[in-house]
């Protein structure tokens, strides 16, 4: 055992004396050398799930902490955690303690007495493998029990969510969350863990919806990326123009279908989306010059972290056909770009934030 798991060894056991299972707020109910679980109590009947991946360079790289919770305070808890610089050769347990800590001041709990004890130096665990003592054993076979538990009940959720997506589209999941732990260890983080946890799920949950499956829409990742989205719109309202002109263009050879870029940065969902179309070039919709949508609900401060993506696609699908949007046949590819959708929709923001969004009359929707 090197000294560096040695460490570690000594941190887990520490944390895990200090929060039981049997602890009323926070409790480590499984612990390894690579991995920590741990419920956070709100309630009767009411976890959070909270895990923590430990890489083989620890203490050098931190380690990652997530949840599958939608909780907002436990989402930002968690990517206030992930900002957070511990300046300490022993980060798990102050990582623990700003955790727990943060958590009981956002649901406006008491903060555990344990907490003062986190900062203790760890007992030195014994090296020799064959020390370890029965009633050690037998802890870990609860911590076991326990975790198969945990284990049976989220697979069968899993299995049970999954069962209304297609194959291809639940590798696509499988290559992406492959991806995110081969950079975590390899140190290749990109984005933020609270940002990338969400969106797998927004992503997720638009490979269930029923839009998705009825062809209204696609969606590609650029590159791989979680945080940069194609999005082809393939089917809008049948007694619109901007239906017409879209099989005009079919029958032109081009492709029947919008296309937006959807970029998100790594205070999602915090933070709305930044939506565009890329092509083809469309005059009215609310789409402004350079391809920028003109939505309040793309702004911070129409947005709102509870809004999903799925909803936000079928509402600009409907936006372009409520501001009557129609393609510009003829206009250069080069009319749209990044760039100069960015500073259309900066001056645009600029200009509310002084007057004001226009609400339209309940007869408009």
């Amino acid at each position: 055992m090197t000294q560096s798991v040695a460490q570690l060894k000594a941190e887990l056991k520490h944390v895990s004396l200090l929060f039981p299972r049997s602890h009323e707020t926070f409790q480590v109910v499984h612990s390894s050398a690579d991995e920590l679980c741990c419920h956070f109590i709100t309630g009767p009947s009411i976890k959070h799930i909270i895990n923590c991946t430990i890489s083989e360079a620890y203490p050098t790289a931190r380690p990652m902490w997530y949840s599958e919770s939608e909780d907002k305070i436990v989402m930002k808890v968690l990517e206030d955690l992930s900002e957070h610089d511990f300046d300490s050769l022993t980060p798990l347990p102050k990582m623990i303690g700003f955790l727990v800590s943060n958590l009981c001041k956002g649901f406006n709990m008491n903060l555990p007495r344990q907490l003062l004890d986190l900062d203790k130096k760890p007992e030195p665990v014994e090296m020799d493998l064959q020390s370890v003592s029965s009633s050690d054993e037998e802890d870990d076979d609860d911590d076991d029990d326990v975790l198969q538990e945990d284990v049976a009940a989220e697979t069968a959720k899993a299995e049970k969510e999954n069962s209304d997506i297609s194959t291809e589209n639940l590798a696509i999941l499988d290559k992406i969350r492959q991806t995110q732990r081969k950079d975590y260890i390899d140190g290749r983080i990109s984005g933020s863990v609270q940002a990338s946890d969400r969106l797998l799920k927004e992503l997720k949950a638009i490979y269930r919806s029923e839009s998705f499956k009825q062809g209204c829409y696609n969606v590609e990742l650029v590159n791989d990326s979680l945080y940069e989205w194609h999005v082809q719109i393939l089917k809008v309202d049948p007694d619109s123009h901007l239906h017409a002109d879209l099989k005009e263009l079919k029958a032109n050879g081009g492709q029947a279908s919008i296309i937006m870029g959807v970029s998100f940065r790594d205070n999602f969902p915090f933070d709305p989306p930044f939506v565009r179309v890329v092509c083809p070039v469309l005059t009215g919709g609310f789409v402004l010059g350079g391809g920028a949508i003109c939505m309040e609900l793309l702004t911070k401060q129409g947005w709102s972290s509870a809004y999903s993506i799925e909803s936000l696609i079928m509402q600009i699908m409907a936006t372009l056909v409520k501001g009557k949007a129609r393609i510009q046949f003829g206009a250069s590819s080069s009319t749209y770009s990044l760039s100069r959708a960015q500073q259309s929709f900066q001056r645009l923001v600029q200009i509310h934030e002084k007057n004001g969004w226009f609400t339209p009359p309940p007869q408009d929707g």
